[in-house]
């Protein structure tokens, strides 16, 4: 028996049917109403579990309207679940709106955790980078998009797109045009569906990748693109080379060395480099 006046924030499948925890399916067969963004879609996954319950339609267009309808099944103690077409509500995807009005008006929202497309394409792609910025859909328009991608060209973590097929090719492109052609990008396809690929090159090969098979151009996309390579310091301040410079006139080169080393805390290599560049040229 659930408790009442309660948002449950359902993940569903991106693909796989199956892939639907047996909590989601206790608590879409539980509650009094599913808030779903296209009911026909979500009227598949239900009668796939053979659950019955009510439906009423919550999108991105309808979604403030929808949310005070929600606030007054919650106000009569109705319970109701929110899912999205695939994956988890607010990712990408319409609920924000719905779960910030609902708690602002005090009620318990409660997630129900399961597949997330972004989460899938990482597990599988072998990135060894621990961090990533997940972005999301980019603009539709090529100059916005460069723009937006211009401001993300110095990250050093993974960066994770969602795009769709009919702008694929075109996507690819910008990303050449902003980070060049060697950044590695792993294309991730139809995650958990009967075409599922993923595929790792450099931007150039993806994009040809792309271009040779037009069936690699269907679906909906993960695209994760690695970071930009972190730039490690090498210039040597000058209160560093002061100090050297001092050391080293009354100091055998390794023992100035050595000492600038432990008061600057520069690095030892730099400092010994720029020590052998001092005295050659006395």
């Amino acid at each position: 028996m659930l408790t009442k006046s309660i948002l449950y924030v359902v993940a569903t499948p991106i693909g796989n049917l199956n892939d639907i925890s047996l909590r989601a399916l206790d608590i879409l067969g539980g509650v009094d109403v599913i808030a779903a963004e296209h009911v026909q879609t979500s009227k598949h996954l239900l009668k796939t579990h053979a659950i019955n319950t009510k439906l009423m339609t919550l999108h991105q267009h309808n979604e403030a309207v929808v949310a005070e309808k929600i606030l007054t099944l919650l106000a009569s103690e109705r319970n109701v679940a929110l899912v999205t077409d695939a994956g988890t509500p607010g990712i990408s995807d319409p609920g924000a709106i719905l779960v910030d009005r609902v708690r602002e008006q005090g009620y318990q929202v409660i997630p129900v955790p399961g597949a997330n497309a972004a989460v899938c394409a990482m597990s599988a792609a072998g990135i060894t980078n621990p961090h990533f910025l997940f972005y999301g859909f980019l603009p539709t328009k090529s100059g916005l998009r460069k723009r937006e991608l211009e401001a993300l060209k110095s990250q050093n973590c993974t960066l994770i797109f969602y795009e769709a097929p009919h702008r694929i090719l075109d996507c690819v492109a910008d990303l050449i045009a902003v980070f060049g052609e060697q950044r590695q990008l792993t294309i991730a396809r139809e995650l958990t569906k009967l075409f599922e690929t993923i595929y790792t090159a450099s931007l150039a090969e993806a994009l040809r990748w792309l271009q040779d098979d037009s069936n690699q151009q269907k679906g909906e996309f993960v695209l994760l693109l690695s970071g930009a390579e972190i730039q490690h310091k090498s210039e040597i301040s000058d209160q560093a080379q002061h100090t050297l410079k001092c050391l080293m006139a009354d100091l055998p080169l390794k023992q100035a060395v050595k000492l600038a080393t432990e008061i600057t805390r520069e690095n030892k290599n730099q400092l010994y480099k720029l020590a052998l560049s001092m005295k050659t040229e006395k």
